[in-house]
């Protein structure tokens, strides 16, 4: 069955439309967990910190996936907006992270597909391979992005550089370690965003893992519904629990891959 056919089989179109509690959700998301573990580190709690620190880092990874798709019921703007105060927040430049996911949508696991090279590695390589595709995607978008594309990356660059020495020559102990913990996330995004999702499929991509348990899709934000991403990717994150039942009663003979 080709990725057409799927798409005929299964009624999402609905799905693609926010409400207004949903939109307000999407992109709101992440602040009770930045606001937390930055009041933590604060006062020195770092190791409680640590988890609140990684729950914004899962949220806001939700939050610019979306923002990639232009999932987030909010203008261009705005979304723009997203993107670029994420990229800060995160010390990645979004832009950059978009640019190579619209092409890991278009050519996956493909040669072409700079972000999906550590999903034919081992589990442990694709780890020690992060640092490198975190330097990867921003080189890609410089060489094959558009002028847009470039100036967006420059100017989320540029300002991360600007937030970071800001940070260090006052020693502002707290975003400094903010700023460590959200590098070291980066360094393992080949292995989390990539790798677990998909490795093992290359001989049908589109058809990517998968999760299906419901206490681990409420852990993970529902960022490993991965098959009904690919498959459906105008679909915002909130919409994918709804989706994937859809999926499933109308192609019930689909393979799925469990992610963990």
């Amino acid at each position: 069955m080709t990725h057409q056919e799927l798409l005929k089989r299964v009624a999402w179109k609905d799905l693609k439309k926010l409400t207004i509690r949903e939109m307000l959700i999407e992109n709101n998301l992440t602040i009770p967990w930045l606001l937390t573990s930055l009041t933590l580190a604060y006062f020195g709690y770092y190791l409680l910190a640590l988890p609140f620190s990684a729950f914004f880092f899962l949220t806001g990874l939700r939050q610019v996936h979306n923002g990639f798709h232009q999932s987030l019921g909010t203008n261009r703007f705005l979304t723009w907006l997203s993107l670029y105060l994420n990229s800060i927040l995160m010390m990645v430049s979004i832009h950059a992270v978009k640019f190579n996911h619209i092409r890991h949508h278009k050519f996956c696991l493909s040669e072409e597909d700079y972000e999906g090279k550590s999903a034919g590695m081992t589990w442990y390589g694709a780890i020690l391979y992060g640092p490198i595709h975190m330097f990867l995607i921003h080189k890609i978008t410089f060489q094959l992005g558009n002028s847009k594309y470039r100036r967006n990356v420059l100017a989320e660059l540029v300002s991360i550089a600007l937030f970071a020495a800001a940070v260090i020559y006052f020693n502002i102990h707290f975003l400094i370690y903010h700023i460590i913990v959200m590098i070291i996330g980066e360094f393992l995004m080949a292995f989390f965003a990539v790798w677990t999702v998909h490795h093992d499929t290359h001989d049908r991509p589109e058809i990517a893992r998968t999760q299906r348990t419901g206490w681990k899709n409420k852990v993970t934000f529902s960022m490993f519904y991965h098959l009904e991403h690919h498959l459906f990717p105008a679909v915002p994150t909130i919409k994918l629990p709804e989706l994937a039942r859809r999926i499933d009663a109308a192609l019930p003979e689909i393979n799925k891959k469990t992610t963990f």
